[in-house]
């Protein structure tokens, strides 16, 4: 149910697994925790001491293995202590970065918080034996925390999963956004714009995870709202004719690695995204699409692409070959199995 741990570990997992590494999956928060945090929107406290308690009975096993792969911090809101300890025993990690968790601490309201803690994840970066970064402003913040290697790793599809074409030809065009509640307000920040190519081109709106208060937030444009599942992701962005990814700029979305971008390209849906952090390098190098930031310059490139089935094809298809050339499990499994590897032999020498 987690994206980023199911994206940047879990689905490595079955590939290396055939290579001969034996990994043992030691999750932090369970089902029942995030149900319960989906259903009513708060933390459940009791439930949390719980896990925070089991997770540390299992830390106390480290000994046990080679190295020890850690997503973001052993323990959430609390001190490196884990980490720090992991180091002085000589017990290499490997530790992942998809997102500007950081800035949980450093950026936090709570001064206590960004008082004691905001140096917490340069800690953790820096007594790694690697840190791996989905882009480069998170691979910028390990290097200046002092971190000994940095590598960078994309966020990536499973490029068997996604096909390309859409089966239904016969309806309106899709302008599509896939994505969870906490970012459906990126869309609505950008509604003039989807007003108007809506009703200039009869496009109408496909928001894949977004809630159903958002229709009330996009007066005026036609939209469907549907829950998003792993098993149906792959063909709900299929029948997208345009996929979009509009971002703020500001710290957070910086140390987004641009999921979204990567999921519409795999099923080679030409994309617009707004140009914040790894979005520039994602739409530039591969050609898939435009970048835009003003209503206007959002306007123009969605009616763009709809306008013109030869852009579409031309687009969605560069798209679609830097996902096979780059943005693939299937190219970046090697590049985990020998970063792990090396680490595990190298230990914190």
């Amino acid at each position: 149910m987690g994206a980023s741990s199911r994206l940047r570990s879990l689905q490595y997992i079955p590939r290396l697994s055939s290579e001969g590494m034996n990994i043992v999956v030691n999750s932090l928060l369970d089902k029942e925790y995030l149900e319960t945090l989906y259903r009513v929107g708060k933390k459940p406290r009791l439930r949390s001491c719980f896990l925070y308690l089991r997770r540390l009975i299992k830390f106390l096993t480290f000994f046990k293995y080679d190295l020890v792969w850690i997503e973001y911090e052993v323990f959430p809101y609390l001190p490196a202590v884990a980490e720090r300890l992991l180091r002085l025993l000589g017990k290499p990690y490997v530790v992942d970065y998809d997102d500007a968790v950081f800035h949980n601490y450093d950026r936090s309201d709570n001064r206590l918080i960004s008082v004691f803690l905001g140096n917490k994840i340069d800690a953790v970066m820096r007594n790694s034996s690697c840190v791996v970064a989905g882009n480069e402003y998170l691979a910028m913040r390990a290097r200046k925390a002092g971190a000994r290697r940095v590598e960078l790793v994309p966020t990536v599809v499973d490029r068997e999963r996604y096909q390309c074409g859409r089966s239904d030809l016969t309806t309106k065009p899709i302008i599509g956004w896939i994505g969870s509640p906490s970012t459906q307000r990126y869309v609505v920040d950008i509604r003039d714009a989807l007003k108007k190519v809506c009703n200039e081109t009869g496009a109408q709106l496909l928001l894949v995870g977004a809630t159903e208060i958002v229709r009330e937030q996009l007066p005026g444009i036609p939209v469907d709202v549907v829950r998003w599942t792993e098993k149906s992701e792959a063909a709900l962005v299929g029948q997208m004719d345009v996929g979009i990814m509009p971002l703020e700029d500001g710290p957070w979305e910086n140390g987004k690695c641009g999921y979204k971008l990567i999921q519409y390209m795999a099923c080679g849906v030409p994309v617009v995204a707004s140009p914040v952090g790894v979005n520039v390098e994602i739409v530039s190098e591969s050609h898939c699409g435009h970048l835009a930031d003003s209503v206007n310059e959002w306007a123009e490139a969605l009616i763009g692409i709809l306008s013109s089935g030869t852009l579409q094809s031309e687009l969605g298809m560069a798209g679609r070959k830097a996902v096979e050339q780059k943005y693939c499990l299937q190219v970046q499994v090697p590049v985990w199995s020998s970063i792990l590897r090396s680490v595990a032999q190298r230990g914190n020498a």
